[in-house]
């Protein structure tokens, strides 16, 4: 066929042309984790594992070693929360760990919010710091910790310095993830009433 003969597509006038659905707005809910979150919340974070430099963890986490980590947070009764889309997908959690398992740090915990990779920008990871910090005090935690990424976790930062963290210390070169050395930052929240 001569290129002369191709005709160009008509364009419909637009009283002609279906209708576009608007987009839907980004919605969810949080609410407690429960057992069968656990291979979701599994995947979301094996997702950095494997593309961020946000954990220093170098090797996906086992859906074992996930459903251990669950059992122990559900023992020592700490916060941990899901965002649910209206479709029932996992987009993010949110959980606190204690610092240790001694009786005197039963009141200090260490949190840590990942999101679903189509999940971020969205003002989600804002909502599930605030849910978490309500169930950390409903929780009796004192203080929360943050331990983050000094590279490539500056959204993580700036969310801790919005819900009032501080930065209480550095360490450099104290991890080593795709060929090159990093460092973490400590943050803290008091949650005491004044």
């Amino acid at each position: 066929m001569l290129e002369t003969e191709v005709q160009r597509r008509r364009v419909l006038p637009y009283h002609l042309r279906k209708p576009v659905e608007p987009e839907r707005p980004f919605s969810y809910t949080i609410r407690p984790v429960r057992a069968e979150d656990v291979p979701w919340v599994q995947e979301i974070y094996n997702y950095y594992v494997a593309n961020s430099s946000v954990t220093f963890g170098e090797r996906p986490m086992s859906l074992v070693e996930w459903k251990r980590k669950y059992e122990l947070l559900q023992r020592f009764r700490m916060p941990f929360l899901v965002a649910e889309s209206p479709s029932g997908q996992l987009l993010g959690y949110a959980l606190c760990a204690p610092i240790a398992e001694r009786r005197a740090a039963r009141t200090v915990a260490e949190n840590s919010i990942y999101l679903g990779p189509a999940a971020t920008g969205k003002g989600l990871g804002r909502a599930l710091m605030a849910a978490l910090i309500d169930a950390s005090r409903a929780a009796g935690i004192r203080e929360l910790i943050a331990i983050i990424a000094d590279r490539g976790a500056e959204a993580s930062i700036k969310l801790h310095r919005d819900f009032g963290f501080v930065e209480t210390g550095r360490m450099g070169r104290v991890g080593y993830k795709f060929g090159r050395h990093l460092g973490s930052i400590m943050m803290q929240k008091s949650l005491r009433k004044r």
